[in-house]
């Protein structure tokens, strides 16, 4: 009769801290601070909103003009029917815009350089610049 060993051997090792690490990182992850997360999805929603009334305002010939107000924005010039198809709400009623609110979006296919700060009542340090140097498409950038 022999005698065994009892332990564990060094792949079992690998594996359970292997396990733990990849673990370790998911919920890193899942903790990212919301409040930056917050103000990047109404940044991205927002950029992807002004090309889409951009787009309208080129095609239709019509001047379009974007004002943020105290219950959300709004999209003056676009024909009813485009209205009723872009949101006039901001996804969560804590945010808000910074400085100047108003945005011209066409229809000359140059607008000239335009922002919009966007930021959250409860994250007021975290702001973000949704811009177009007045050619390219409207973007999202970090505020320094």
């Amino acid at each position: 009769m022999s005698l065994r060993s009892r332990g564990f051997t060094l792949l079992e090792l690998l594996v359970v801290v292997s396990i733990i690490a990849l673990a370790t990182a998911g919920v890193g992850i899942a903790m990212r601070d919301s409040g930056q997360t917050l103000v990047e999805r109404e940044a991205a929603r927002l950029a992807a909103l002004l090309e889409s009334a951009r787009a309208q305002s080129r095609g239709g010939g019509i001047p379009v003009v974007w004002r943020a107000n105290p219950r959300g924005f709004q999209f003056e010039g676009l024909p009813p029917s485009a209205q009723a198809t872009l949101p006039s709400q901001w996804l969560d009623s804590g945010t808000a815009v910074r400085g100047n609110g108003v945005l011209v979006l066409g229809p000359e296919p140059l607008i000239g350089r335009q922002q919009v700060l966007i930021t959250h009542q409860a994250f007021p340090e975290r702001t973000l610049s949704v811009a177009t140097d007045g050619v390219r498409p409207f973007t999202v950038e970090t505020v320094q």
